[in-house]
């Protein structure tokens, strides 16, 4: 989905309009599924990284500018436990416990008309 918004910033506000999002790139070197018994499943993914494409527009009072942009995010860990129950049909059911990431980097490339 597109973004837009508006922040405040000093002396007015700025107008942003993010489209055309696309994820270009998604590498998971490290990643592992363990059972945990009596609870469900855990997921570890470590180091992983993802390149994001995406067309942006600002508006101040004073300028405006658009174009496009890549986002780089790199050292990426994702901790995440999920439970499994039956539900009353006898079928499994999976949720979410508890979900932690970080991130090391994150590298912007903006390219616009100014």
């Amino acid at each position: 989905p597109n973004l837009n918004g508006y922040e405040k910033f000093g002396l007015g506000n700025v107008k942003y309009n993010i489209s055309s999002i696309h994820v270009t790139d998604v590498e998971f070197p490290s990643a592992s599924i363990s059972l945990i018994p009596g609870t469900g499943i855990k997921m570890v993914i470590e180091n992983a990284s993802l390149a994001i494409d995406m067309n942006w527009n600002i508006r101040t009072w004073m300028f405006k500018d658009s174009g496009r942009s890549t986002v780089y995010i790199s050292k990426v860990f994702v901790t995440a436990i999920f439970s499994t129950s039956l539900d009353n049909t006898g079928h499994t059911s999976i949720s979410l416990t508890s979900c932690r990431t970080t991130s090391g980097d994150i590298d912007i490339k903006l390219n616009g008309k100014s």
